[in-house]
């Protein structure tokens, strides 16, 4: 098969096509011709040499694919979604999605919504994954003292994670706010549903933040910077409020006031989703196909695809990621 390697830790120029034998599936997998696979910001890392591959992954990127069931281990009763040869698939995997052929845990895959085309498809797993185990299972959005009442703030509201967590809280009932970097990503996000959107190159989110509800501040916080940001994170977080913690683009250490947490009864988390078993992913699957899949089907959510490459362009594609000038998701295909 074709695959994207990285031939040395480095820039974009790194990931060189090449050659490598066709994965096997284990038991309890499924083997899938992958027609399109999303690019996400662990990739670019890995790419640096900055997140390690999991004991046991594929050394290749690439974490979540879509395309077609041609093989693998169908009668295992991890196949609670009744997968067959020749159905269409997504799947979130632990690497080796930059290929022409992928394997991966039969938990860990779903049927493709109805309607979506195999690009749109490859925009989900890690996107809509991340969302809902850290922004409704961790968070607890809805489920704190204000119920459906709750808000939430998205770090970086044009991304993949930010566009598909406007969309998902929103279809939820909730009210959400947003920062991004540029007045056009601002509205991207509002055009989304976002219910205001917050440049923060020229405004502060957190007086922002405050400001919007009425001085008591938003419940659920979804930090992709961490860093600085965490101090004033606390500043704009409500009484009983959780900040979740997804990536740290501002830096991993901060300095922050102790006594808030415990006065406020603030919940500080985070969580990465790469290390979790396949039991834990397989929970995630369930809910997902349960809430979300059925607004996928019926329009009310689409995964926002800013563009695709060939797959033999996923240098160039790296670039752009790196540049953050991108809304939504980057997907390359084969």
């Amino acid at each position: 098969m074709l695959a994207i390697e990285i031939r040395e830790y480095g820039g974009p120029d790194v990931l060189q096509q090449t050659e490598r034998p066709d994965p096997t599936p284990a038991p309890g997998e499924v083997l899938i011709r992958v027609k399109a696979a999303g690019i996400n910001r662990p990739d670019v890392f890995q790419r640096t040499g900055n997140y390690p591959v999991p004991p046991g992954a594929s050394d290749l990127p690439g974490l979540e694919v879509a395309g077609e069931v041609i093989g693998g281990d169908l009668s295992h009763p991890d196949n609670r979604f009744g997968l067959k040869v020749g159905d269409r698939v997504c799947a979130l995997v632990q690497g080796g999605g930059y290929a022409q052929l992928c394997t991966a845990p039969l938990q860990q895959c779903l049927p493709v919504p109805a309607g979506l085309s195999d690009v749109e498809a490859a925009a989900l797993p890690e996107t809509f994954f991340t969302v809902w185990s850290n922004v409704f299972d961790r968070g607890g959005l809805g489920r704190g003292p204000r119920g459906k009442d709750e808000t939430l703030l998205i770090q970086g509201g044009s991304s993949g994670i930010g566009t598909t967590a406007i969309q998902i809280a929103k279809a939820m009932g909730h009210k959400v706010f947003v920062t991004a970097g540029s007045d056009d990503k601002c509205r991207a996000c509002e055009a989304l549903g976002a219910d205001r959107a917050i440049n923060y190159k020229t405004q502060d989110f957190a007086a922002e933040a405050k400001a919007l509800t009425d001085g008591r501040g938003v419940d659920v916080i979804l930090d992709m910077v961490a860093g600085p940001y965490l101090a004033r994170e606390l500043s704009c977080i409500a009484d009983d409020g959780r900040i979740v913690i997804i990536a740290l683009l501002g830096g991993a250490k901060a300095e922050i006031p102790l006594g808030d947490i415990l006065r406020r009864r603030i919940t500080v988390t985070g969580s990465t989703l790469r290390p979790r078993p396949a039991s834990f992913k397989g929970e995630i699957a369930r809910a997902l196909h349960e809430n979300v899949w059925p607004l996928l089907a019926d329009g009310t959510i689409k995964p926002v695809i800013h563009q695709v490459f060939p797959a033999a362009q996923a240098a160039d594609a790296h670039r752009l990621m790196e540049s953050s000038e991108h809304v939504g998701k980057i997907v390359l295909t084969w």
